[in-house]
This record gives structure tokens, sequence and C-alpha cells, in this order.
């Protein structure tokens, strides 16, 4: 029996100081946020995502982003992305210092409208000129297309719809689109549906995978994209996440246990698990609960 080709190494992207902190109901002090991406640096992983240029009015979580931007310690080799709703929003990181930026589209026009309150045409000339502007500043640009697999006011998502968003958001002039399981209802079969319509019209090698644990399925789901290919996936510290605008969302898929997979199958990440697990337990701290990573959990 041979063993399925997989990637020599992957990317992991962190989104737990902005993802993940964006549904929690403590809301952090500006220190605390800098002492976790700082903990997340110092492990090693090469993309840290550390806030998000919105209002603090409907993101309060993430208020005082410039602060934040401004006050960590940049590793050498590690991109340290925003994101940002506008050109407002733009101005403010580009202000704060941001050398990357991410939008956030959507495939199900509801939850376009209750998360941006723009609908997915709308969104779309809007990010049209966030992408241009950014591309004038040389800032690396990733899109999010949320709902890809389904959406907690509409259900099921066509792919063919998926397909035509993630080529339109590369049209626009993206470098990375992420695709996204939003609420947690993918599971391997639809991963490989999907990735296998986007392989025919899209850059497939610039894409990459963002999954939440709602049912227990995000590492099954990361295997199936890895033996397709993808070469990139989102995780966050500890499981934190969420999103405030979709009702039932559980966590992200959490950092350590992607880590502790993909040790397991010789995937280099270059990030040392035992940093991740200090900086989830930092959170904890400060959170005052426990996380829900499985690996952590275990290694108590």
């Amino acid at each position: 029996m041979s063993r399925p080709e997989l990637p020599h190494e992957v990317t992991i992207v962190e989104v737990g100081p902005r993802d993940g902190l964006q549904n929690e109901h403590v809301r952090l002090e500006v220190a605390d946020r800098i002492a976790y991406i700082d903990a997340l640096s110092d492990s090693g992983l090469p993309v840290v995502e550390s806030a998000a240029f919105v209002s603090p009015q409907r993101v309060p979580q993430m208020a005082g982003a410039a602060d934040v931007l401004k006050g960590i310690a940049r590793r050498p080799g590690i991109r340290y992305p925003v994101l940002v709703p506008n050109r407002k929003g733009l101005a403010a990181a580009l202000e704060a210092g941001a050398g990357e930026i991410a939008v956030f589209a959507a495939a199900s026009e509801t939850f376009s409208r209750r998360n941006i309150n723009a609908g997915i045409e709308e969104s779309l000339d809007r990010y049209a000129e966030v992408i241009g502007e950014a591309a004038r500043h040389r800032l690396r640009v990733r899109a999010y297309l949320s709902t890809a697999f389904g959406c907690p006011y509409e259900g099921a998502v066509p792919i063919t719809r998926v397909v035509e968003l993630t080529r339109r958001l590369f049209d626009l002039g993206a470098d990375e689109v992420a695709v996204s399981d939003t609420i947690g209802v993918a599971h391997p079969g639809q991963v490989w549906d999907v990735l296998e319509s986007l392989a025919d019209s899209t850059p497939f090698e610039s894409l990459a995978l963002h999954f939440h644990d709602t049912r227990g399925t995000a590492l099954a789901n990361v295997l199936a994209g890895l033996q397709a290919g993808v070469r990139t996936f989102d995780a966050s510290a500890g499981g934190l996440g969420g999103c405030p605008f979709a009702p039932g969302a559980a966590g992200n898929l959490a950092t350590e246990d992607l880590v502790y997979m993909l040790n397991g199958l010789g995937i280099g990440t270059g990030v040392n698990l035992d940093g991740v697990v200090a900086a989830s337990r930092l959170m904890e701290a400060r959170l005052g609960r426990l996380l829900p990573s499985r690996y952590l959990q275990a290694v108590r």
C-alpha cells in the first residue's frame, strides 16, 4: 500500500489575534494583544494576522488596532497582515505601518449584508478600490471568501458561485484567496468537490483553506486539502474563534492540533509546537477560561 502524495511543507496562517479574539466576550487590553502576537511570533509562525481596522462599534474587540500594530515586535521573515473593510480602514492601516492586508468577501448575500453591511456586488466594487490602492502601496493582499461551504442564513452555497467569486477576487488583484468554512459545516467530500472545481479555473497554488471545527471535521478537511495539493492553511492558537455574525459557529481549527498532525505526517511548518502552547496558555490566563484545542487539553 502506498501513501497519498502530500506536500513536503505548508504555510500556517495564524488568525487567533484577529479572527480568534473578535468573538470573545472579554475585551483584551492592547498590551495583552501585543503580548499574544509576540508569543505567537516566538513560536516561528510565518504569518500572524494581527488586527482588524474596523469600526469599534461593530467589533469592539478590535479597538486599538493601530496601537497593536505599532506595538508588536516584528520578527524578520514573519508577515503581519491586518483586515481592512474599506478605503478608510486601509488608510488607517497604512498609517500604522501595515505591510499586508486582507479583505473579507462572502459567498452568500445574506451573510455579506450581516457581516459588512453590503451585498456581494457592492462589496466587490469596494474591494476593487481597496485592492487597487493597496497595489499602489505595494501591499500584499489576501482575500477571504467566507461561507464558501455553507451559510448560517441561506444553507447550502452552490459550488459554481464559490468558483465564480474566487476567480473574481483573483481578477481584482488578490494575491491569495482563503476559501473559508465560516460555520464549520464542511466535510472532506465537500472539500474535494470544491477544490476540484476551483482547480480548473483559478491559480490553485494561491488558494488557502480556512476551517472552523464546529462539527469536529476541521483536521479531516485539512487532510483532504493536503491530498488535493493545497499548501496554506489557517488556524487559531488554542482554537479561539467563531464569528460574531455567524450564529452557532465554533472556534477555528486549533493551531496546536494542526501542527501536531502535520508533524506526524512529516510535513514541515517551521513552527515550534511548545511555543504555540505557551501562547495559548497566555491567552487562557488573560481570558479566564480553558481553550478548546485538543492538544492543549492533552498536555495540561
